[in-house]
This record gives structure tokens, sequence and C-alpha cells, in this order.
């Protein structure tokens, strides 16, 4: 069975929009950059041509993920979610009880996780540990790296 991707009407959108931009316009730029490398000859020499086929692996990847996700999606209906418990689509500060600081976490699905800019998905052991919980609450974080506690100071949507 197919993994179930849950999306956000935002995260939707984004992915919408990154197979438009693979398809439509990377494509077309990348089969340029192969007719160009072409046109230097001798193929098993062809820094060039090596890159740009590459680059087409890459990209042709990247439009079966997004084409993967968009045939198994579920839409998440943020305006039935509970405003006071932690789900997906919201943004939540919390505060490392060990560290005494503040993070900011956007709880999203696997798909939209972007974790370098603390988009966090719902299955990673922060967004696991916070689904579910509603301000003030402590929450153990079991990550590999160790176990520590969130305090969750604010919710919202």
């Amino acid at each position: 069975m197919a993994k179930e991707y849950k999306l956000t009407q935002e995260g939707l959108n984004q992915v919408e929009a990154e197979l438009d931009e693979l398809k439509l316009v990377k494509r077309q730029d990348i089969k340029e950059k192969i007719k160009i490398a072409k046109s230097y000859g001798d193929l098993s020499e062809n820094a060039e041509y090596d890159a740009a086929r590459e680059e087409q692996a890459k990209n042709e990847s990247r439009i079966q993920e997004l084409e993967a996700i968009l045939q198994n999606y579920v839409l998440v209906d943020e305006n039935i979610t509970e405003k006071n418990v932690v789900n997906l689509g919201a943004t939540v500060v919390v505060k490392d009880m060990e560290l005494k600081e503040e993070f900011t976490y956007k709880i999203v699905g696997f798909a939209q996780a972007d974790p370098a800019n603390n988009i966090i998905s719902e299955e990673s052991p922060v967004g696991k540990a916070l689904v579910g919980h509603k301000k003030g609450e402590k929450v153990l974080v079991e990550a590999p790296a160790g176990e520590f506690i969130l305090k969750i100071q604010s919710i919202e949507y």
C-alpha cells in the first residue's frame, strides 16, 4: 500500500507549484543544456553533458516523488482542528527546559517538512511529542541524540 501524505492546503499548493516548475521550466532548461553539451562533440569525455544528464535524472526523480505525493495525499482540514491542541498546521512556541531557550516550530506533514527552517513533520521526534498536547503542557521528546523536555508556550493556527 502506498504511503499516505498529509498536507495542509498551503502544502498542497506548494507541491503543485514545485511540480509545475520542474515540469514546465526546469525540464526545458535541462534539455537546452543537453543540446548545447552535445554540440561540443565527443560525449565520452564531455563533463557538461554528464552534468546535464545527472541534473535531468535528479529532476525526473523529484517529479516522480511529487507525483506520488499528489496521488496519495490526504488534505488536512485546518478549520476543524482543535485550536488549543497541537496538530498539523500549528505554529508552536516551545521552551527547552534544560537549555532554557525558546524555539518555534511549524508542524506539517512529512512531504512539507523543512527542518532547516523549523518546519517539522508530525512524524519527527519533536512533532510526535507535541501533537495532541496543549499550551502549558510539558512533553518528553525521545530523539536519537537523547531525551529532553519541551514546554508548550503557545499554539497558533
